[in-house]
């Protein structure tokens, strides 16, 4: 969908829901027809003006697997529980040096 401000997005709902036509809408506001009309359609479909998609994916602790590498790539011969070691002073959740392997 065009990328305009969520608050332009609510005017044009308001206007076309007081009854105006798309062409009076794309008027007032100085947008094109084709945008009331991706905006309405998107507000009739899903009820909503605004583009914010809700974000439902876990929130990552640490780059604790990034943190791994790295020491891994300064030491590739270090052992996991000397690996696990030095990230395992700064978190509050100790890493496993099953994950080190």
């Amino acid at each position: 969908m065009t990328k305009i401000a969520d608050f332009q997005r609510g005017q044009i709902v308001g206007v076309r829901m007081a009854d105006a036509n798309v062409t009076e809408t794309a008027r007032i506001l100085s947008v094109s027809r084709n945008i009331v009309s991706k905006v309405m359609t998107a507000f009739k479909r899903e009820g909503k003006t605004s583009l914010e998609k809700h974000k439902s994916s876990r929130k990552m602790k640490m780059s604790e697997r990034r943190t791994l590498k790295r020491i891994v790539r300064e030491d590739c011969k270090t052992t996991p529980p000397r690996i696990t070691a030095k990230p395992n002073k700064h978190l509050q959740d100790a890493v496993s040096t099953k994950t080190a392997r």
